[in-house]
């Protein structure tokens, strides 16, 4: 009988390169939220994969960016804390854009803790460029950095994903599985179901407010009848926010509250009963408690 195994495995590259798709296609859950806006995976969400003896235990990082403002940087500090916490790190970079500063950048902070930990270098979206810029761009990142795999996939698509996939359960350390196995994500669901809320505001709200505004699922009540009552409140930064969520007539929250309602409904298996309530915090970013609630450090945000 073969050896159970079971570690951890850091995503890591700037925002949008995939690494939430990725996510979601090894897990084969919506675990981690996907949107087209940059940045918006900020807790260190874990999704749990099997594969033969091994369980995985990904860890989503968010983007490594340059920060800016307090939330900023308690992302980036997020994002190399889990990378420092994992058995492997694969560091994902986009085909098309290729090596940009934000990859030095980060190849940079690579160097520092890349000691005895096993690296692999992740290329995505490969069927948006030529077979030879993509062959030049492995030669290119291998020469600035001795990455101990390199795997060509599109995250999207699920090309290449298993070989990468193969590759890391052979490389978890021997020991018992962390997670039962019937347990894709080790996020309270509570946090889940704030985050398919805020994926949806995303999405909706597009070029309007995308950073002013966190969820926060204040009450989870499961119900006799098998459904559970959820209430969320959205806090925005300024009045004039209150107004573009609630949208004409109520419109937008409507459609909101019924997108995100919907999609914990398949996520939870049982009926939802989904209740939005929007509040103005002028300070939300500057207050240690939102931070908790998003698994990440207050802390970690000082200059």
């Amino acid at each position: 009988m073969t050896e159970k195994s079971a570690g951890f495995v850091a995503l890591i590259g700037e925002p949008n390169a995939g690494k939430s798709t990725l996510l979601n296609y090894m897990v084969g859950a919506k675990v981690s939220i996907v949107t087209h806006k940059v940045q918006t995976t900020r807790a260190r969400i874990r999704g749990v994969a099997i594969e033969g003896d091994s369980q995985l235990v990904f860890v989503d990082t968010p983007g490594v960016f340059r920060p800016r403002r307090r939330l900023d940087r308690a992302m980036v500090a997020a994002a190399w804390g889990g990378a420092a916490d994992a058995d492997v790190v694969v560091l994902l970079i986009e085909a098309q854009r290729g090596i940009t500063e934000g990859v030095e950048m980060i190849l940079e902070t690579l160097e520092e803790f890349a000691e005895g930990r096993r690296i692999a270098l992740a290329i995505n979206k490969i069927d948006r460029v030529k077979s030879e810029v993509l062959l030049g761009l492995a030669a290119q990142m291998n020469e600035k950095f001795p990455f101990t795999e390199t795997f060509m996939i599109s995250a999207e698509k699920g090309h290449g994903v298993g070989a990468l996939r193969t590759w890391l359960a052979g490389e978890m350390p021997v020991g018992p599985w962390m997670y039962p196995e019937d347990q894709i994500a080790d996020l309270p669901l509570r946090m889940i179901a704030a985050e398919m809320t805020r994926e949806k505001l995303t999405l909706r709200m597009h070029q309007e407010l995308p950073y002013q505004l966190t969820v926060e699922t204040e009450k989870w009540e499961d119900r006799k009848d098998g459904s559970v009552r959820i209430d969320q409140l959205i806090y925005v930064m300024r009045d004039g926010h209150k107004g573009i969520v609630l949208g004409n007539k109520g419109e937008s929250i409507k459609a909101i509250g019924k997108a995100a309602r919907e999609e914990l409904e398949t996520f939870l298996g049982r009926k939802v009963h989904l209740f939005l309530q929007v509040k103005v915090r002028p300070n939300w970013l500057e207050e240690s408690e939102r931070y908790d609630e998003m698994g990440l450090s207050f802390k970690d945000g000082n200059e």
